[in-house]
């Protein structure tokens, strides 16, 4: 492949998005199969492909993973300015400080944030985790609008009174759907930091080299 082609420049960003796309599509289909199953074991009329698409289970369900991976993005973005792992390829150097400390320095390819300066340039060098933390909080509420939704739907089909947002917000399978979430992201997170300080993969920018001690920072 052309090194200065779009494809090859873009090409881990553009496999996630179509892995994430072959994944979602996965879910919504096999997720379109499961609640009509059960709509049909309880005599309801099935779901079409565009009722299910703004449905409470597939939104719960979206969103609830979704909500989980931005919430472990900002954490992880944030931890690691000031947290270190000895060892470990996803902690900066135990001591000294690095390229990314310093204070930005306007310059003729420099963002335009950096050049105005002021305000722009201190919300712009917080601007990474503040578009994590807006996209966990967009995600979060709609995990809840989704999860209330399918919740007062079994609550029809077993006849019995729909709860208020409110009402749901106390309940503790909401936050189950959380927290399941959450732990698992952290752990994930948990495991690369600890993983990388004794394992390697050759090539990954995610290991260190290959014949680094196990005891050195990156």
């Amino acid at each position: 492949m052309n090194r200065t082609s779009f494809l090859y420049r873009n090409s881990l960003s553009i496999t996630l998005i179509i892995l994430m796309l072959f994944s979602l599509t996965g879910q919504f289909l096999t997720g379109l199969k499961t609640e009509n199953k059960e709509l049909v074991e309880n005599g309801f009329q099935v779901l079409t492909i565009g009722e299910y698409f703004y449905s409470g289970h597939f939104i719960q369900a979206t969103f609830e993973n979704w909500e989980s991976e931005f919430l472990q993005m900002m954490l992880y973005v944030l931890l690691t300015i000031s947290l270190r792992q000895k060892g470990s390829s996803e902690s900066k150097p135990l001591e000294g400080t690095e390229e990314v400390d310093r204070e930005p320095i306007p310059h003729p390819k420099a963002p335009w944030p950096v050049k105005k300066g002021g305000i722009w340039l201190k919300i712009y060098k917080h601007s990474l985790s503040l578009a994590f933390a807006l996209l966990f909080l967009i995600s979060f509420g709609l995990h809840f609008y989704g999860s209330l939704i399918n919740y007062n739907n079994e609550q029809s089909m077993k006849k019995e009174t729909p709860v208020t947002a409110m009402q749901y917000l106390s309940e503790s399978r909401f936050w189950f759907e959380s927290f399941q979430n959450w732990q698992s992201e952290f752990l994930a997170v948990a495991s690369i930091v600890i993983l990388s300080i004794w394992l390697r993969e050759k090539g990954s920018p995610e290991s260190k080299p290959v014949d680094m001690a196990h005891d050195e920072t990156p």
